[in-house]
């Protein structure tokens, strides 16, 4: 397999993710679990992506669809297309599998993934996090990673829209 198709494998569905949440509670590993839109790749994602993928042994990230980005974000979003965000995260070597979802949020993903370790970027309370039900119900944990201050996505679509019009 080509280093394209191995990044490429890394995106699935159905029936692959089933699969392969067998084969990694076969192997006893620790599967951690995120989720987010991911428009505009940063150094604050890279920097949470990380520090989750550190907690265990298998990361998975919930990628929220062109459809679900658009029924949470502002007009406008997302600003890259879901095949390029997929991708995008599927080439850092530290993320096992991205899974699409069309939800406003991952409940019925992390319902089915029923992770390990729920991670979620933030100030968020513990208990306020969408599928924190689920994972302590199985005996898992909820942790919540500090953002790297300077990097938020929208700011960065700000500055650049800025910088393109002054006046606004």
């Amino acid at each position: 397999m080509n280093k394209f198709e191995h990044i490429k494998s890394k995106i699935v569905s159905g029936i692959d993710l089933t699969r392969l949440l067998a084969f990694y509670r076969f192997k006893n590993q620790k599967i951690v679990f995120t989720n987010g839109c991911f428009d505009l790749i940063h150094l604050g994602h890279v920097e949470y992506l990380m520090q989750a993928a550190n907690l265990g042994d298998v990361l998975i990230i919930g990628l929220n669809s062109d459809s679900s980005v658009i029924k949470i974000k502002c007009s406008g979003r997302p600003v890259l297309d879901q095949e390029s965000r997929a991708m995008t995260l599927a080439a850092f070597s530290f993320v096992n599998i991205i899974v699409l979802f069309d939800e406003e949020t991952p409940y019925e993903l992390i319902k089915q993934v029923r992770p390990d370790i729920l991670v979620k970027g933030g100030d968020y309370k513990p208990a306020e996090i969408v599928g924190y039900d689920i994972v302590k119900e199985n005996g898992g944990e909820v942790k919540i990673v500090d953002f790297i201050k300077g990097y938020a996505t929208s700011d960065i679509i700000k500055d650049i829209v800025s910088q393109i019009h002054p006046e606004k």
